[in-house]
């Protein structure tokens, strides 16, 4: 299957409308894959069909959000109907945002797989709607010295909305134990491929394992090692599903041993071998 690769965009943020009676060519609705460049926060007013996210099928339903990151993939099949708007933005334009808002994108995008989709509620639709309209009003308008800045703001103001969104959705839990989640799931993000053990996160945190483990089902139903393998899983089936590299040198790539202790690892947790994989997904959709 073809992999399209995300065009660049004007000063690295873009935010555009789309409606189910008109096709936005900027949304990729198309069989191909394609490969982010920038981070993306689709919100979903009505919808119905499917959106893939790197391996994942989420149902398209109203009143939800979808984070991705840059590097993951992204296909909207042609029969998907969507109402809604897309926000792209890269790393460069964040750093135009206030310093009070970084924690945000570092909870919401720097394992997104983690917030992939968001159930948004009548009181949070409401106000969401209303600051994508004001941001796409503002995109629209002709430039101005400090338009950029403005655009960064309003970006802030629905970071933070998200967060909060996000937070309710895992609401239980006290203040520290989030910090350390986040925490985690931060340096899950840039050590998965040296550090595969929940002993070594641990050991960073200052925690002992089996209280991150906890910690991890309380925020995100699921333990540390969960975490730390799906992002190992989902980073190999990227690599044998869009690039030519051999088995044995994405094993090395991401810290294995040996190649059989990699091919073991996937096949326990993708239920087949990398290579099986490997070919399943080049004969999709022939």
């Amino acid at each position: 299957m073809e992999l399209v690769f995300e065009k660049d965009i004007k000063d690295s943020f873009r935010v555009s409308h789309f409606t189910q009676n008109e096709r936005n060519p900027r949304i990729p609705v198309h069989p191909s894959y394609q490969r982010l460049a920038y981070h993306r926060i689709l919100f979903v007013q009505e919808g119905s069909g499917v959106i893939e996210i790197d391996d994942v099928r989420f149902d398209l339903t109203g009143k939800t959000l979808f984070l991705l990151s840059k590097g993951q993939l992204c296909r909207l099949p042609e029969e998907c109907i969507l109402t809604g708007y897309e926000l792209n933005f890269g790393d460069c334009f964040w750093e135009k945002a206030p310093d009070s808002a970084s924690n945000c994108k570092a909870v919401l995008f720097n394992n997104a797989a983690e917030n992939q989709m968001l159930p948004v509620s009548d009181a949070s639709f409401a106000e969401l709607t209303f600051l994508f309209e004001s941001l796409q009003k503002e995109f629209e308008t002709k430039d101005y010295v400090n338009k950029i800045d403005a655009l960064a703001a309003y970006l802030k103001i629905i970071m933070i909305k998200i967060a909060n969104i996000n937070a309710e959705a895992g609401a239980g839990f006290d203040n520290h134990e989030k910090q350390l989640y986040r925490g985690f799931i931060e340096l899950v993000s840039r050590k998965y491929r040296e550090m595969h053990e929940v002993a070594e996160y641990a050991r960073e945190l200052n925690i002992p394992a089996r209280r991150l483990s906890d910690i991890c089902k309380r925020c995100a139903g699921k333990g540390a090692k969960e975490i730390i393998n799906g992002q190992l899983v989902a980073e190999a089936k990227r690599s044998l599903q869009f690039s030519s590299q051999p088995v044995k040198e994405i094993a090395y790539h991401l810290h294995f041993s040996t190649p059989e202790q990699f091919s073991h690892f996937f096949k326990k947790n993708a239920m087949m071998s990398p290579q099986d994989y490997r070919t399943r997904f080049v004969n999709f959709g022939r």
